[in-house]
């Protein structure tokens, strides 16, 4: 099976094709470095000859909100049209856990709009809406911190590890198409302002952490279960001690 990865040489991109070449595909990373770029269609239609699945994990250079929404709502345009040219089978997609829930914020009104592209384009697909990153902690405490104090909302969260989304994509993209939407998350739920002052305490990090229920998560409000999956999500195998002692 011929399985292109646009945003292959990424973070998830790449374990996936490390994933799916372990396991007798013939997997292509494709990305801007390897002269494929989905924004002005150069190299698609030939990395696309003879691709039986197409998996798109890239994400936008710039989060700004005209920026990103320019960027999915062009790059899975043009990925969708090129992948019914070329009689691609199977669409898949990554996305976030929640996107529906968070719509105040300009990266998930633009990731939304990827999904509805994808879900109307006509070609057979499978969504997977994964939770946050152990690998994007660092992120997020940026992102939360106003000088010396660094603001959570005292919520649940279910981080997971960058491999075990690797491992979810991959065991999608070699399926038959779902044409709806799936959800991967950590095995454990934390509560996200214990989560990270735990962590920063660990790390002798000076910042306080404070619970506040008005803080934003990339400026979309937070309830309790918004960034939690469903009943019948696929749990990761790698708890966060675990992956945090392999570090």
């Amino acid at each position: 099976m011929k399985v292109v990865v646009i945003g292959g040489t990424g973070l998830i991109g790449s374990k996936v094709v490390a994933l799916l070449g372990a396991h007798g595909h013939t997997a292509v990373a494709a990305s801007p470095n390897t002269g494929v770029n989905t924004i002005t269609g150069e190299g698609l239609a030939d990395v696309l000859t003879g691709a039986d699945v197409v998996i798109d994990v890239s994400n936008s250079p710039s989060f700004a909100d005209d920026d990103v929404l320019s960027f999915f709502r062009t790059s899975t345009g043009n990925l969708l049209e090129a992948s019914a040219a070329a009689g691609v089978e199977h669409y898949v997609a990554l996305s976030v856990v929640g996107t529906s829930r968070l719509q105040e914020s300009g990266y998930f009104r633009a990731k939304l709009a990827q999904e509805e592209l994808i879900q109307k384009s006509g070609v057979p697909y499978s969504i997977v809406h994964a939770t946050q990153f152990f690998e994007f902690a660092k992120a997020m405490v940026a992102a939360a911190t106003d000088g010396d104090v660094v603001r959570f909302a005292p919520v649940l969260f279910q981080p997971i590890a960058s491999d075990d989304v690797a491992a979810a994509v991959g065991r999608t993209a070699v399926g038959a198409p779902l044409n709806t939407t799936i959800e991967v998350a950590g095995p454990e739920q934390f509560r996200m302002d214990e989560f990270f002052r735990a962590g920063l305490s660990r790390l002798g990090d000076p910042r306080e952490v404070l619970a506040d229920p008005e803080a934003r998560y990339f400026g979309a409000p937070l309830e309790e279960t918004t960034l939690v999956p469903g009943a019948g999500a696929v749990l990761g195998e790698l708890s966060y001690e675990t992956w945090k002692a392999a570090q």
